[in-house]
């Protein structure tokens, strides 16, 4: 029996600006990601693959067509039902991490789960084992600007994983860390994929993208290829670290 589909793209399409300045980003993408699936995304720059990812978190609208996360339709919503929206069911990890400066590691990771009403008490404990997960754990009460590029990376990662998140969204999530903390990280993400929640991964490194059970490789906004992993992930990553 097929897994229940998570996030649903139908025809979707994304222009910016107007008349000569026209940029098409997106163009006619159709994209569907199941409970307990990866899904990694692949192209070149300007391929279209963040926009993407912002569209499927519902940080931004497509120019036409529909996304749905769960049985939300993200378009129907209004800026007050999609943030609640990502605050409860949608994990995402930004490029630019968008940690808060003046919260520490944890207080960074608990607030999502204290603005769904869970106490001090069970937010900090949850925040703890999150944080712990991707390695972080005694460094609960740095500040972002007291942190390594890496280990910043990792907080924003225990952000997007802390509490039953549904759907999980990565741009790059490895970018700033070693060969080693980023296979860590990829454990994490294929772990709680296979607990149950969809993931949709950018990356350009074929490594990480093989911890995926598809490829979808995009190409000036357009689907151009989709394959299942061509091998196991950890073989692939064991392999590269001798």
């Amino acid at each position: 029996m097929s897994s229940p589909v998570m996030l649903t793209m139908r025809g979707i399409t994304r222009v910016h600006g107007h008349g000569a300045a026209e940029v098409h980003a997106l163009r006619g993408v159709d994209l569907a990601v199941a409970m307990g699936e990866l899904v990694a995304v692949m192209g070149p720059s300007g391929s279209g693959k963040s926009t993407l990812l912002h569209l499927a978190g519902g940080l931004d609208s497509p120019t036409s067509g529909t996304v749905q996360v769960g049985r939300d339709d993200v378009g129907a919503l209004d800026a007050k039902g999609r943030a609640r929206l990502r605050r409860k069911h949608v994990g995402y990890v930004f490029q630019d991490l968008n940690l808060i400066p003046a919260l520490t590691a944890i207080e960074n990771v608990t607030l999502p789960l204290e603005l769904d009403g869970a106490s001090a008490r069970k937010a900090r404990a949850t925040a703890t084992a999150a944080l712990a997960e991707v390695g972080m754990d005694g460094l609960e009460d740095r500040f972002p600007d007291d942190m390594s590029g890496g280990q910043a990376q990792r907080v924003a990662i225990a952000r997007a994983l802390v509490g039953p998140r549904r759907l999980l969204l990565a741009d790059e999530p490895t970018g700033a860390l070693d060969s080693v903390t980023g296979e860590a990280v990829m454990r994490v993400l294929r772990a709680r994929v296979d607990a149950g929640a969809a993931g949709l991964l950018v990356t350009h490194d074929a490594r990480h993208a093989a911890w995926a059970d598809r490829i979808v490789f995009l190409r000036d906004g357009r689907v151009v290829d989709e394959t299942g992993s061509a091998a196991g992930a950890e073989t692939l990553l064991d392999g590269a670290a001798r």
